[in-house]
């Protein structure tokens, strides 16, 4: 019976620390929290969760990002209903703003930074930095942004700078990518 009260208490650990994390943890961090001490172990521990979570729930999954780190989420599809039940968000809206500019236009300077969001952009860099969201690189007595890792796992972005782009792009313009085709390919007429 320890063994089986063992793994309860493990997987118990693993589904406590991903809950409470409120980000993506590394299996190096689920190992520790489980208390195994055995990656084979926590890995076993992780499907079942998974397994268990996507039978139980509805609304919520556990899902592995590419970098092979966990996160215990609300699925896509249910953000825009609870919107509005959600706790203040991490970041105000200005905030925010700030760092898509980044994130669209990496490497972006303080300069242009603040010629775009005024001067309260000095305040939104501070925080932003903080978190860990943004870093930036010393060019003479200019500082140049850009988005870390941190920002990519939190935010669950995949792949290359151009991919943000496109991203950030497509979902400003609100354009779907399959009418851009269409039009793109049906000549337009100089009567019309």
């Amino acid at each position: 019976m320890g063994k089986i009260e063992s793994d309860e208490e493990a997987g118990a650990r693993v589904e406590a620390a991903l809950y409470s994390a409120g980000r993506p943890l590394t299996i190096e961090e689920l190992i520790r929290a489980s208390g195994t001490e055995s990656r084979s172990k926590t890995l076993a521990l992780m499907t079942n969760l998974a397994k268990r979570t996507k039978s139980v729930f509805k609304a919520i999954e556990v899902v592995i990002l590419p970098d092979g780190s966990y996160v215990f989420q609300l699925k896509p599809e249910y953000n825009t209903i609870i919107r509005k039940y959600a706790s203040k968000p991490l970041l105000p809206n200005a905030t925010l703003k700030t760092l898509s500019y980044i994130a669209y236009m990496e490497p972006i300077s303080s300069k242009q930074l603040v010629e775009i969001r005024g001067s309260g952009v000095y305040i939104h860099l501070r925080h932003l930095f903080q978190l860990g969201y943004i870093e930036h690189q010393n060019v003479g007595r200019m500082k140049i942004y850009s988005t870390t890792e941190k920002f990519q796992k939190y935010f669950g972005v995949q792949g290359g700078k151009d991919a943000l782009k496109q991203k950030l792009f497509s979902k400003v313009r609100n354009i779907p990518q399959p009418v851009e085709t269409i039009e793109s390919s049906t000549p337009v007429s100089p009567a019309a």
